[in-house]
């Protein structure tokens, strides 16, 4: 049975609204008044209520003005989630080169949300010219922060060989630390890896184990792959029943 690696970058956007600056936020009547004397947490804040219609109606162009006026203080998440905005299109014209200008700004202040995003945007050539060492570069500064996706995206890049020089080791490396956080496209590949005794030592078990994580997630090749585990009877009991299970799923 033929067990596919599939090592495509999984581009799982991060543009998602931060957390609030503070652990529980002012009603809105006394952010916008804080937001409108130039407190840029407030700004940002009053965003994110915005953004998201909490306490107020949803209202993206609202969103994207309080952002943009935190962001030109510096304010990284604002920075973040400003980018996304532009990313997405929503309250202004979808305009990937802005999206770039703004998530840059955040990822030279640190946010590793905004690197793993400014990495996605040079290996896919949106808003900048394609770059494989680019993006790798800020791959990795969000993966040593703990970004998954951004490990994940790493270990890609090392199996792939691009804009790094290709390292299995490296892979399964970056994989594996993705795959502890949950991440089931690493989880899979790591099975993959257990499974065809590449760069770690050949483990059935292992295989079974990586891959059952991912197929619990609801991840279709995983599932089809634990299938044929169970039908071959590699690292588990070949069990016929269990393999018509994970098949249906995956089918």
């Amino acid at each position: 049975m033929m067990k596919r690696f599939f090592s495509l970058l999984l581009l799982m956007f991060l543009a998602l609204p931060a957390l609030s600056h503070a652990a529980d936020a002012p009603p809105f009547a006394e952010t916008r008044t804080k937001a409108e004397q130039g407190d840029a947490a407030a700004q940002y804040n009053l965003g994110l209520m915005y953004e998201k219609g909490q306490g107020v109606t949803k209202d993206y162009s609202e969103a994207v003005k309080w952002y943009r006026k935190a962001a030109e203080q510096g304010d990284a998440a604002a920075q973040y989630n400003l980018g996304g905005m532009y990313y997405q299109g929503q309250g202004v014209t979808r305009e990937y080169a802005e999206a770039v200008k703004w998530f840059r700004k955040a990822a030279e202040q640190g946010y590793a949300k905004a690197q793993s995003n400014l990495g996605v945007m040079y290996d896919e050539g949106q808003g900048v010219t394609r770059d494989y060492a680019e993006a790798a570069k800020w791959f990795r500064k969000a993966a040593e922060q703990g970004i998954a996706e951004a490990q994940y995206n790493l270990g890609v890049m090392y199996d792939n060989g691009q804009g790094v020089t290709r390292d299995y080791g490296e892979a399964v490396k970056w994989y594996r630390k993705a795959a502890e956080q949950g991440n089931a496209v690493a989880q899979y590949n790591l099975g993959v890896m257990y499974e065809k005794g590449q760069v770690v030592t050949k483990d059935y078990s292992e295989a079974v184990k990586w891959y059952r994580k991912a197929a619990e997630q609801g991840y279709a090749m995983a599932q089809y792959n634990l299938g044929g585990m169970y039908a071959n009877g590699w690292g588990v009991t070949r069990d016929y029943a269990e393999a018509v299970k994970w098949y249906r799923k995956a089918a």
